[in-house]
């Protein structure tokens, strides 16, 4: 017997990478297990430089309405005080839930999971948790909040009450089960593990090394260290790129760098021209997230600079997942997910010992002798296999069959 109808929350806008990657495939997924009479609800919160023009939007409903599907994109408000312009918002979701036939709130990560929460609470649905993982103490750990400020402690509160009201946690790691006992106090009562999948169909060997791509980038002969993401928050800044000028001065001037982001060309020059990089050494793209596994795939190795706080430890990087089916070896900092410890154990990158030049000599060689004995194909044949074990949507299926269909 397959569920009645849910409804998804979520603290993404519908165009962000987080919300494509991370969130649509597995609603996806989930929409099998639940009775087709009975819709899902997917809301998504629009931030102003993400925002759907009117044509994006009807799109986008239309295309998910015949997967049965129904989008509710409603508007951003600033986290904090300005919780309080959200009351509109909030009851709109509350008519949804009380009018239509949905047994399950079903809220992503931990800000969602306040969506969630407040929805569950006032109407004795029952709460799921999913890619449960820290967020209030990321933000303070990385100085983007304070630990005495009212975000953190809103959201800290909020996670332990979410904790604590949940019917199901879906953690990205097994040991979220020990930070929520540790940090919350809390004994989760139906923790399921589920790691950040990819799409292994969608970044494969056939992405690599596009021949158009890299004659029009200029990449033919280079060695290319690609990064998708952006920079400050949860990622490190201006030590990415005093890595870039040791990787540049260390391989010479076949050295690239490919960087997939949305940050301004401001911010990038500013970093290199601290770091003391030549400006044809850096390549800037923003790409829709349909081309992105043809970009990584230009490149020969990724980094992964996440900021190497204790909370990380328990979070779900996809950018590795991604790296990973593309068969790039990964630089990433210490302590990342189950990441850091994969990479290292089994040779298949580099791990960061420290963010000083000596650290980055160290990784830059390790990498090299990676590229050095070992031919592209021979690489992807090596680091491929984490990611169909580890990270494929099969996991995922596993998860959400057990929750919504029932025997």
């Amino acid at each position: 017997m397959r569920s009645k109808g849910v409804f998804v929350t979520t603290y993404f806008s519908f165009k962000d990478p987080l919300m494509q990657a991370y969130t649509l495939p597995y609603v996806k997924i989930m929409r099998k297990y639940i009775d087709q009479k009975y819709p899902i609800y997917l809301l998504s919160i629009e931030k102003s430089h993400q925002e759907l023009s009117n044509e994006q939007k009807q799109h986008a409903i239309s295309a998910l309405q015949q997967e049965g599907i129904q989008l509710i994109s409603l508007q951003y408000h600033t986290f904090g005080w300005g919780l309080l312009r959200w009351i509109p918002t909030l009851l709109r979701i509350l008519s949804i839930l009380i009018f239509k036939p949905i047994s399950t709130i079903h809220a992503w990560c931990t800000p969602g999971g306040v969506i969630g929460l407040i929805m569950a609470t006032l109407t004795g649905k029952e709460l799921v948790l999913d890619s449960f993982e820290p967020h209030a103490e990321v933000m303070a750990e990385t100085q983007t909040w304070s630990y005495h400020s009212l975000q953190f402690r809103i959201l800290f509160h909020f996670e332990k009450r979410m904790a604590r009201k949940s019917k199901i946690q879906i953690c990205c790691t097994e040991g979220m089960k020990n930070y929520a006992l540790e940090k919350y106090q809390v004994a989760l009562t139906n923790p399921l593990v589920k790691p950040a999948c990819v799409d292994l169909d969608a970044f494969s060997w056939k992405n690599r090394k596009n021949p158009e791509l890299m004659a029009e980038l200029n990449l033919v002969g280079k060695v290319v260290c690609v990064y998708a993401g952006k920079f400050g928050g949860l990622y490190l800044e201006s030590e990415v790129f005093d890595y870039f000028k040791v990787a540049y001065d260390e391989i010479g001037d076949k050295f690239r760098i490919l960087l997939l982001t949305n940050d301004s060309d401001e911010k990038i020059r500013n970093w290199r021209n601290a770091a003391g990089l030549p400006e044809h050494v850096i390549i800037k793209r923003f790409v829709p997230h349909q081309l992105v596994a043809d970009y990584i795939g230009l490149g020969d190795f990724a980094i992964a600079p996440y900021q190497p706080v204790p909370s990380r430890n328990y979070g779900a990087p996809i950018k590795v997942s991604e790296y990973w089916a593309l068969g790039l070896p990964v630089v990433i900092t210490p302590n990342i997910a189950d990441d850091s410890k994969l990479i290292e154990e089994n040779k298949i990158g580099s791990v960061l010992k420290g963010l000083d030049t000596e650290s980055y000599i160290t990784s830059i060689r390790e990498i090299s002798n990676l590229l050095e004995t070992r031919t592209s194909k021979e690489l992807y044949d090596l680091i491929r296999p984490f990611s169909e074990k580890l990270r494929t949507f099969k996991l995922a299926d596993l998860v959400y069959r057990k929750i919504y269909y029932k025997n």
